[in-house]
């Protein structure tokens, strides 16, 4: 009889086939995820025109989907620590990709408002499980890189979106834009086949024989013997996971990481829904400032990659504040007038430091939980995140109604990333643990029995 380290093994496996299969799926859900969530910034400009919109209610509009998204980071998260990351996950792909698809047959404002929230609720709530999928699978000097590379998926979803408006919308309307979105729904039987569930879940369901294969598939070199005991340290505790948020010395990082999300997610915001509309107004044409949204999100990747990487040698805290200090500098100066090469390598740098602190976030919230309460984590802060993603667009919307000049609008979107890195300095710089919560569960034998 072996007593088996999934911890260590997993911590200390060579990066194989599987885990690019595993950042291959996660990776193409999110871009599909940031492809339906900016696609409200692409077609904004096109429908404040046709549907006759103010700012105001085009801002509005536009936090109906953030709305859905902070009741789907909140419901879906927990769900998954309790049924499992795959369902939730497939549940999630239909909601944004089914609503996202029929948001091209809207004929009205309350038309595409139910259906931007419905899809936000796919959308917030796949967030925290494939981050917290990815996290669990990826070997321990590989973590952070690994979560920055399947999220960055968001910003290739965005720029996808951003460079097929460009080409559909003068060709076929703002609705073609939509209907690409009900693609997943094609690979939805695919991505379930694939993509596998979570070992934590799995031991908790009694399945070792599936997990056991799975660890096989993790290291190579493991081969499974009947008998084997399954050592796996969960943060199980007494109380409810929203509870075990505030419990052995996390209230005030958890806390923290809330202001933190929702500070960036009102920067993130804010610019992919104005951003395109701001331009436009400072004298840019619609394909030079979709441009703009492009860059932005290719620079996010760059962040993201590039954050993820230095973190794994440095620390995410210290990445962190840093990437929001940047991130409010050059926001602040992007309402200034300069050259246009200029602008763009402050757009690259605003995503960057907005999109990719947004990314870092998730993988630290990820890193600092114990696995029992780790979608929680990280769906309560991306939840709490949402209204500063709500208020976003709704701000942006009124600052633009007000006529302010030009360079205040950007002013304002800047200076939540200094509150931002101030959160993010009060975090600790890793999770505490109460003596129950180091106890690990041993799952032991071919049928599953748990003992203590």
């Amino acid at each position: 009889m072996r007593n088996i380290d999934v911890h260590k093994l997993i911590d200390e496996a060579k990066f194989n086939r599987f885990h690019w299969q595993v950042l291959f799926w996660c990776a193409l859900i999110i871009i599909f995820d940031g492809y339906d969530l900016v696609i409200y910034g692409v077609v904004l400009p096109v429908l404040m025109k046709e549907w006759g919109l103010s700012p105001i209610q085009a801002g509005t509009l536009g936090s109906y989907a953030l709305f859905g998204m902070m009741f789907g980071a909140l419901v879906f998260g927990p769900m998954s620590d309790r049924f499992g990351r795959k369902k939730v996950i497939a549940v999630c792909v239909i909601l944004f990709s089914l609503f996202t698809f029929l948001n091209g047959f809207a004929r009205d404002v309350t038309e595409f408002a139910v259906c931007r929230f419905l899809a936000g609720l796919g959308i917030g709530g796949v967030m925290p499980n494939v981050v917290a999928l990815m996290t669990e699978y990826s070997p321990k000097k590989l973590r952070t890189t690994l979560v920055a590379i399947m999220f960055s998926g968001y910003s290739v979803g965005g720029m996808l979106s951003a460079g097929l408006g460009i080409y559909l919308i003068p060709a076929y309307g703002w609705s073609a834009v939509f209907f690409v979105a009900g693609l997943p729904l094609l690979l939805l039987p695919v991505i379930l086949y694939l993509l596998p569930e979570s070992i934590g879940f799995l031991l908790h369901a009694k399945r070792d024989q599936e997990a056991a294969i799975l660890l096989s598939r993790v290291e190579g070199s493991f081969v499974p013997q009947p008998g084997d005991r399954y050592d796996f340290p969960t943060g199980t505790t007494g109380h409810a996971p929203l509870v075990a948020l505030f419990k052995h010395g996390r209230a005030l990082s958890t806390m923290m990481f809330w202001v933190a999300f929702f500070m960036c997610l009102l920067m993130v915001y804010a610019l992919a829904s104005w951003l395109p509309k701001l331009m436009t107004q400072a004298g840019y044409g619609l394909g030079s400032s979709l441009s703009f949204l492009l860059v932005l999100n290719l620079g996010a990747i760059f962040g993201a990659v590039g954050g993820g990487v230095v973190a794994d040698r440095l620390h995410l805290k210290t990445v962190l504040m840093v990437f929001f200090v940047i991130g409010s500098v050059s926001i602040s100066l992007l309402g200034y007038k300069s050259p246009t090469e200029v602008l763009y390598i402050l757009v690259a740098l605003a995503g960057a430091t907005t999109i990719g602190s947004q990314i870092l976030l998730y993988a630290y919230a990820a890193q600092f939980y114990p696995m029992a309460i780790r979608s929680t984590g990280i769906g309560w802060a991306s939840g709490v995140g949402r209204s500063g993603a709500i208020l976003g667009p709704i701000v942006g919307g009124t600052l633009l109604a007000m006529a302010m000049p030009l360079h205040f609008n950007f002013l304002f979107f800047a200076i939540p990333g200094a509150i931002a890195a101030f959160a993010v300095s009060l975090i600790s710089r890793s999770a505490f643990h109460a003596p129950e919560e180091e106890q690990p569960l041993a799952f032991a034998g071919e049928i599953g029995v748990v003992t203590e």
